[in-house]
């Protein structure tokens, strides 16, 4: 089964400093480097997924701006497809489908941020669309969320989601998992 890596949203914003700081967003980053470097070797299809706001009351990943750039951890090389999205799924309004189809993929590898949002939106719409998944959980970050009156802190918002996807969604395992059985 022919399987390809997409990387979502590790750009600049989420990064300490930057304008929607995700928590444990460095660990994770430094993990998706590991899984890239993987990915490249095995020559597995790479697809870099960054996100555009849209509008100018967009409080973060502005365009032109430093935040909205790919982190230099994950930067793509030459030849790496990067897929622009306005939307939490990466599969709304973009090709990200029609290339992946077109590449013989049947199995995605996920990873990136936030869990909560464009990691739970993007593996989910995979599956629909048929897509064997796996998400490379501490490659993946999220942010702490507010309901019902109380702080959920971004451990327990990222273990939420990562669980629901492993319920029916994705394989959901740690990158040494993963790289145990990378061929």
């Amino acid at each position: 089964m022919k399987s390809a890596l997409i990387l979502i949203d590790i750009q600049n914003d989420y990064f300490p400093g930057g304008a929607m700081e995700a928590g444990g967003m460095i660990q994770a980053a430094a993990q998706a480097r590991k899984l890239l470097e993987a990915c490249r070797e095995a020559r597995r299809p790479i697809f870099h997924v960054q996100h555009l706001a849209l509008g100018p009351e967009a409080a973060f990943f502005r365009p032109d701006t430093p935040g909205v750039e790919i982190h230099e951890s994950v930067r793509p090389l030459p030849g790496e497809a990067l897929v622009r999205k306005h939307y939490p799924n990466a599969f709304r309004d973009t090709g990200l489908l029609e290339v992946l189809q077109g590449a013989g993929v049947e199995a995605v590898i996920i990873a990136g941020a936030m869990s909560h949002m464009c990691i739970d939106a993007t593996t989910r719409a995979a599956f629909d669309f048929g897509f064997t998944c796996t998400v490379i959980h501490d490659a993946c970050a999220t942010r702490e969320l507010a309901f019902a009156g109380r702080t959920i802190h971004a451990a327990q918002v990222h273990g939420a989601f990562m669980a629901a996807l492993g319920m029916r969604y994705a394989k959901v395992m740690s990158l040494k998992e993963f790289l145990s059985g990378l061929s």
